[in-house]
């Protein structure tokens, strides 16, 4: 995220240690009680001030929204467009790696595994998990990876995948299991008292921190058991308060997240962010993040948040599910750049 008067990546001073080396990365800052407020450029107050006041205009218009939604959702791939689009997901020898048959990976930006754990050719190293991204070309803009929360017997696969692709932070978006008492996710971190084991990878949890906003924070080790090389640290968010198919009751533990974020330069690698089925509650807060990065990049058509979800809906099925999500969206980004605005003038 960009905090400089260069409008590149923050500085290296926001963080306790950052090494070039991305199997090790001090997270240590932040699990600060408060995260460190951006100090930014006049040129990154002035694209906040715009953004801001086309953004408050927007929302005076909730007709106007709906109507931005309900063409997302005329324009939706329907299921037979996605068998096309999905030939990997759907081959039967990877069918039980899905939570959900309508929730796939689009072959043309999934994640690909090294071989690991399943050395049989015909799974071409699936994972059910998707790269995310807008066009934008500037350092300062995060990449994504989209999954779904890892079934029991995909947890070394998530894993792999977040070894094998430099991931410093993992967000999840749920419980393990709801309120209903349905399991939305499987325990692929909560060990307490000692390392746990996915196949041939270690993880250790360093320590655990809770938040006044009811985030949790981890910091996570991840190792191959067999490698003699340095663990690579983790960052766990994880936000449990956030309903299935809906929405929080306000914008400030989501916002936290982000803020918490801002420090982590996004040439480490993809920021993995999950829910259930890896679209609805990580759709919006992917378009969240990815819509004030680019303002403060000075891209401008972080505007169109509609084109924005268009663009993610075209990588993964479904991003940003409901109404309520996508005007969560609109409610989140006003008041993330009021804060970011707070005591200046436009």
């Amino acid at each position: 995220m960009a905090t400089s008067n260069s409008g590149k990546t923050p500085p290296a001073a926001n963080l306790s240690t950052v090494s070039h080396d991305s199997n090790r990365f001090d997270f240590s800052s932040a699990a600060d009680a408060s995260p460190p407020k951006l100090s930014l450029s006049s040129d990154q107050l002035n694209h906040c001030h715009r953004a801001l006041q086309i953004f408050r205009e927007k929302i005076q218009n909730p007709d106007s929204i709906a109507r931005e939604f309900a063409n997302l959702q005329a324009n939706r791939m329907w299921p037979s467009e996605m068998q096309l689009n999905c030939t990997v997901a759907m081959n039967s020898v990877n069918s039980e790696k899905n939570r959900y048959t309508d929730v796939l990976p689009f072959d043309k930006n999934r994640v690909v595994l090294n071989p690991c754990k399943d050395y049989r050719s015909s799974s071409k190293g699936y994972v059910n998990a998707s790269f995310i991204k807008t066009s934008s070309s500037s350092e300062s803009i995060s990449q994504f990876i989209a999954t779904q929360g890892p079934l029991p017997h995909t947890l070394e696969d998530f894993w792999e995948m977040v070894i094998q692709q430099h991931c410093p932070v993992i967000v999840m978006l749920t419980r393990l299991v709801d309120n209903f008492k349905t399991v939305k996710c499987g325990d692929y971190f909560q060990a307490e008292d000692g390392p746990r084991e996915f196949g041939n990878i270690s993880i250790m949890t360093k320590w655990i921190k809770s938040t006044d906003t009811s985030l949790l924070l981890r910091n996570l080790e991840a190792k191959y058991k067999e490698s003699e090389d340095q663990p690579m640290s983790v960052l766990h968010i994880q936000y449990p308060e956030w309903p299935d198919h809906g929405v929080p009751r306000d914008t400030v533990a989501v916002r936290e997240i982000l803020k918490r974020l801002y420090q982590v330069p996004p040439s480490l690698g993809p920021i993995i962010v999950h829910c259930s089925a890896g679209i609805g509650r990580t759709g919006t807060y992917c378009a969240i993040h990815n819509t004030i990065q680019r303002i403060l990049a000075g891209d401008m058509s972080a505007l169109d948040l509609a084109k924005t979800v268009a663009i993610f809906r075209s990588q993964r099925i479904g991003m940003v599910q409901t109404m309520d999500q996508y005007l969560f969206c609109y409610n989140a980004i006003v008041d993330e750049l009021v804060d970011l605005t707070a005591g200046t003038s436009a």
